[in-house]
This record gives structure tokens, C-alpha cells and sequence, in this order.
């Protein structure tokens, strides 16, 4: 058993993909061009926003959406300590400070109730992150942008095609940004990313900076400096035929988390994953919570019966070494700081068999039940 099995993917729809990708070959255009701006339609449409713009990585897409939106030198923006380093990577680079906020330890998503004591004069955006496939409390986040005047940037990363309250994933802030890892719900065979926003004139700032601020009329005139970010042609090719099958992807994911839940909930020793009201959570990752004591125990079963896990994240990002300088302890952030120490991703894509399903759910019952004989 894979934890994530692309392969398998792949073969599904393996036709189309190689259709597509010849598609490109002969017509002889790798970037940009015809696939890519089509693309770009289809997920501002997906998403509910007026305009998108392809780049390279969702790294990227973070960083050009901050740098547009006039993040600097000395300017403070708030975020969560429980996800990838891209997130505060992003806010570094620009030389401002992240300023990291607890995270509700249901969702694993940042806590909006604790946002406004964190701001201050020098605060010039949030960043929420709606992490493994669930939209923030974007409601809260909203209000007190506008409260404060602030920016909002949504790491939505891990949660295309997620909805809140009727909206989509990315169209709720002033950003949205996408990542096309392959690993994502939405991947591509190599890197890429997406951002996608209402605002036409924050596009063309965007869509200049990608291109190292060249003129869309003459590519030797640079009108500001800006970084070499975009997609491929075959990715956008890759993507367009991936996208046609994203929702049926998300719906089947979402029936194997049913599934897991309510084969797992009689256990009283693990959480299964919360799911917030008026949200659609499209499940990149299936995240149970377990004693800390007990998960390397929990690990080393599942993996001696052939059940790969992964931790997402084994530490929070105010405890990395290369944020040191922001002066966190351990301590500051306990509601993180015990994710990180709960938490537990279990296989979920739309390819992973009934059969599969159930031997996941029987050897963690097998380990629960002689751990504590229930």
C-alpha cells in the first residue's frame, strides 16, 4: 500500500494525459500560451473569482501576491505556526516579520479569536492557511481585516475546490493562492501554482512581476523587478485534464473520510477529523489526533503491517531553527505545539480501494485493542 499513489492515477486517466501533453509537443509553444490562459479561465471560474494567474509554485503565488500588495521592510503579517515553511518563507523574503497566532485545536486552523491581540500599527496583512482541505473561519478573518484595514492573502494550497459558506476556496480574501505540487488534490507532474483574485489591477501588477517586470509589449523593457515564475505549458495541459475530474476526485475522498470516521470513532483513544459547519472540506489530507505518547507506537505498528502515515507537521514553524531570530519558545503556542505532536495523516486518495480502506482500519484497531484491550 502507497500512501499516495499517482501511479495509479495516472493509468486512470492515462489517454487523456498523453493526449494532451502531445498536444503541446506539436504545437511546438512550452510557455504560456493558448493551454496556460485557458487554464487560468478555468480555475477563476472554479473558484469563483474574476481573474488568475499561472505561475510556478504556490510558494510563488504567496510570495508575488504579498509583494503586489505592498508587504515590505519592517511590516508584520500574521499567520499560523502549524503548516509548510513556504508560508512564513514567504513573509521573510520580503523582509517583514510573520506573526504567528494559535490555531484552533479542532480544525488546525488558525484562531481568529486570538488575531486582533496580535495586531499592531506595523500589521499589514493575514495569512490564513486552510490546511489539509478546510476553509478558516474566513468570516472572522474578514471582519477584522476590515476593522484594522488589512490585506488578506488565503494559503489555500491544500484546499482547491474547498467551499465556506457558499464560497470557494481563494475568492473570500484580496488572494487566493494555489499550489500544483504533485502531491496535491490538484497536482501536477512537476512544479506549479496559481493565484487567483477580484481585483484587475493587482493582476497586472502580478502578471508583470512574473516575468522579471518586462513589458508585455517589449520583453527588453523592464518596467520593475520582478522574479522569472511560470508555467509550463505541459503542466497548464496536465492540469486542464486533471481539473475535468477534480470534483469526482474530492467526492470520493470525502467518502473514504466518512468511511474512516465512522469505522475509527468507536475508539475512544484517537480523534477523527472535525468537520465545521457550513464548510465543505475536500480532505487532502485525513488527519486523526492521538497520545503523543502512543503515536511513534502507532507508527511503527501500521508500518511493520504495511500502513505508511506521515506527520504533518512534526514542528511548528515558530520552533524552526531558520525562524530563531523571531525569538518563540516553546510554550508560546501550545494548541500548535500539541498538533504537532497529535497529529497523524492516514492514505487518502480517490484510487485507494475499499479493501485498502478497511485493512487501514483494521490494524488500528488491531493496535488499539491490544494497547488497551477494548
Amino acid at each position: 500500500m502507497k500512501f499516495l499513489d499517482l501511479v495509479a492515477q495516472y493509468q486512470s486517466i492515462r489517454k487523456e494525459i498523453d493526449k494532451a501533453i502531445k498536444k503541446v509537443l506539436d504545437r511546438g509553444h512550452f510557455i504560456g500560451g493558448k493551454e496556460v490562459e485557458t487554464f487560468e479561465k478555468e480555475v477563476a471560474k472554479l473558484s469563483g473569482a474574476k481573474y488568475a494567474v499561472a505561475l510556478n509554485s504556490g510558494t510563488d503565488a504567496l510570495f508575488l501576491s504579498l509583494k503586489a500588495l505592498g508587504v515590505g521592510r519592517g511590516d508584520e503579517v500574521i499567520t499560523t505556526p502549524f503548516t509548510f515553511i513556504a508560508t512564513a518563507e514567504v513573509i521573510t523574503a520580503l523582509e517583514a516579520k510573520p506573526v504567528f497566532v494559535d490555531i484552533q485545536p479542532d480544525t488546525f486552523n488558525i484562531d481568529p479569536a486570538k488575531i486582533e491581540e496580535k495586531t499592531t500599527k506595523k500589521t499589514k496583512a493575514i495569512l490564513p492557511v486552510h490546511l489539509f482541505g478546510q476553509i478558516a473561519d474566513m468570516s472572522e478573518i474578514m471582519r477584522i481585516a476590515r476593522k484594522y484595514k488589512l490585506k488578506v492573502v488565503e494559503d489555500a494550497a491544500q484546499a482547491i475546490g474547498a467551499e465556506y459558506k457558499g464560497k470557494k476556496a481563494g475568492s473570500i480574501g484580496d488572494v487566493g493562492c494555489f499550489s500544483f505540487y504533485p502531491t496535491k488534490n490538484l497536482g501536477a507532474y512537476g512544479d506549479g501554482g496559481m493565484l487567483v483574485t477580484n481585483n484587475k489591477k493587482l493582476t497586472e501588477e502580478i502578471r508583470l512581476l512574473r516575468t522579471h517586470g518586462s513589458s508585455p509589449k517589449d520583453k527588453y523593457l523592464n518596467l520593475a523587478l520582478g522574479v522569472n515564475s511560470r508555467l509550463d505549458a505541459i503542466q497548464a495541459a496536465i492540469l486542464r485534464v486533471k481539473l475535468k475530474h477534480l470534483k469526482g476526485w474530492s467526492k470520493k475522498r470525502a467518502q473514504i473520510a466518512t468511511y474512516y470516521t465512522n469505522q475509527l470513532s468507536e475508539l475512544s483513544k484517537l480523534t477523527t477529523p472535525y468537520v465545521a459547519t457550513n464548510r465543505n472540506h475536500i480532505f487532502h489530507q485525513y488527519t486523526i489526533k492521538v497520545n503523543k505518547r502512543v503515536r511513534n507506537k502507532l507508527i511503527s505498528y501500521l508500518k511493520k503491517q504495511g500502513v505508511p502515515t506521515m506527520i504533518y507537521y512534526p514542528l511548528p514553524l515558530h520552533l524552526q531553527p531558520a525562524l530563531k531570530f523571531l525569538g518563540y519558545r516553546e510554550g508560546d503556542l501550545p494548541a500548535s505545539e500539541k498538533a504537532a505532536k497529535t497529529a497523524l495523516s492516514l492514505p487518502i486518495y480517490s484510487e485507494l480501494k475499499r479493501k485498502e480502506q478497511d485493512f487501514v482500519i483494521k490494524k488500528i484497531k488491531e493496535f488499539y485493542l491490544a494497547k488497551y484491550k477494548i
